[in-house]
């Protein structure tokens, strides 16, 4: 295998990283610390050599904004991260004042049988049994009517009960659809 020259894209962006690497991961620094700063400007390069086209001729402004931008996207990340861990340990605290005479395995089947519930079904149990609303207050939460919600309510707790975890296989399934004339040609 012969050795082929650089490119010139390559030696472009080589160039630009010599000159200005050290640039972005001061700024970068200042923004989010020196743990971060890293990643920060790696993103960035990784944005300047798949637009290596768009760079300008001073490109240390730009290369700055790109920075800011991902910096704002870290921030954004790490704001969700913590949101998510707070929901995470308010869940925990929750489920562990269920009481003690719940089993783990009792706690996992009775939360599989709830996952296996439609999504209608699984807001109206825990409006009701969760939440503690009244069925007529759930329904305005739930954006239905009254004897709709009291429906939901019913399947739900029907097919926990059961034990059935698919609606289809439910006595009120719809029935299923007659196929129109067009497509019964379309079989034969």
């Amino acid at each position: 295998m012969r050795d082929q020259p650089p490119d010139d894209g390559a030696v472009r962006f080589t160039a630009l990283w010599e000159a200005h690497a050290g640039r972005v991961l001061a700024y970068a620094t200042r923004h989010v610390g020196a743990h971060d700063a890293q990643e920060v400007v790696a993103e960035t390069f990784l944005v300047a050599w798949r637009r290596l086209a768009d760079v300008p001729g001073q490109p240390l402004p730009w290369l700055l904004v790109v920075a800011r931008n991902t910096v704002a996207n870290h921030r954004r990340s790490s704001h969700r991260g913590a949101v998510l861990q707070g929901e995470l340990a308010r869940l925990q605290e929750t489920a562990a004042g269920a009481g003690a005479d719940v089993t783990a395995t009792d706690r996992a089947a009775a939360l599989a049988r709830l996952a296996a519930l439609s999504a209608k079904e699984r807001e109206a149990l825990l409006l009701v049994n969760w939440d503690g609303l009244s069925p007529s207050d759930a329904a305005q939460v739930a954006g239905c009517s009254v004897s709709a919600f009291h429906v939901r309510l019913h399947r739900a707790r029907r097919r926990l009960q059961s034990g059935d975890p698919d609606p289809a296989h439910g006595p009120d399934r719809p029935l299923p659809a007659t196929p129109t004339r067009r497509a019964v040609r379309t079989l034969r």
